[in-house]
């Protein structure tokens, strides 16, 4: 099933701390919802690929498969994964989004590039891989011939992290309305909280994106359990119910 945008706008991203706390959050969320779940956090693919498999019969395949943390040295481990859980989204370093498609199989599952703030609006760093983002020169390409190179690997849109939340206000808005020129998803990530949603939120709207897909991670989970606060993906929800 494609992924499930609330009024064809926007889909929650948060993650899954177990089984149950993820069949909670798609409930909670009304299915507009990708639970996402990390690769980091198995010692083996083969590991990921048995326990994202009861992932995927919970959320009805509303499972997305992470990197962990932003770690580019998991695109491997994401990129094996696909060969086997077809899930509705992927998450991938900018240099692994071809090796991705190719391994999934289709043209229906959702993989974003993994790409960030470069210091100046328009211009965005995709020096995201396990040996580019060491490399003393980043890589900053515009960002309407990104979105285009995105495409032609077989991407879907653009992870722009870390934002840090709103510390990169004018670079958000410079992608976003490259993004909205461009018909292209965004993937809103890094410090996003309840307190910054909103406004992060509507600068994205604003601009014109077609669809979002905001992940809001470690600001909602409860530290004790591991798991995301189901009180706060409602709270998400009826914000985004009230934008769009």
């Amino acid at each position: 099933m494609p992924i499930n945008y609330y009024n064809d706008r926007v889909c929650l991203n948060v993650l899954g701390g177990s089984l149950q706390n993820a069949a909670d959050i798609y409930k909670a969320a009304e299915g507009h919802v990708e639970v996402g779940v990390l690769t980091a956090d198995y010692e083996t693919v083969e590991a990921a690929i048995e326990d994202m498999s009861k992932y995927m019969d919970v959320l009805e395949g509303n499972l997305s498969v992470g990197l962990g943390g932003g770690n580019p040295n998991q695109w491997r481990a994401v990129a094996e994964v696909a060969k086997e859980i077809k899930a509705n989204h992927f998450n991938q370093a900018f240099c692994a989004v071809s090796a991705t498609r190719a391994n999934v199989g289709n043209d229906e599952c959702h993989i974003n590039a993994m790409v960030g703030p470069s210091g100046t609006p328009g211009l965005v760093k995709i020096s995201t891989g396990p040996l580019s983002r060491e490399c003393a020169e980043p890589a900053l390409v515009p960002a309407d011939t990104l979105i285009a190179i995105v495409k032609e690997m077989g991407g879907n849109s653009l992870k722009f992290f870390p934002m840090g939340g709103l510390k990169v206000k004018e670079e958000l808005k410079a992608v976003s309305e490259a993004c909205a020129r461009q018909d292209f998803i965004l993937e809103p990530t890094g410090g996003i909280d309840l307190e910054n949603f909103e406004e992060i939120m509507h600068i994205i709207l604003d601009a014109g994106v077609p669809k979002v897909i905001p992940h809001v991670y470690s600001s909602i989970i409860d530290k004790a359990t591991g798991n995301t606060r189901i009180e706060d993906v409602e709270r998400l929800l009826a914000m985004v119910k009230a934008m769009v």
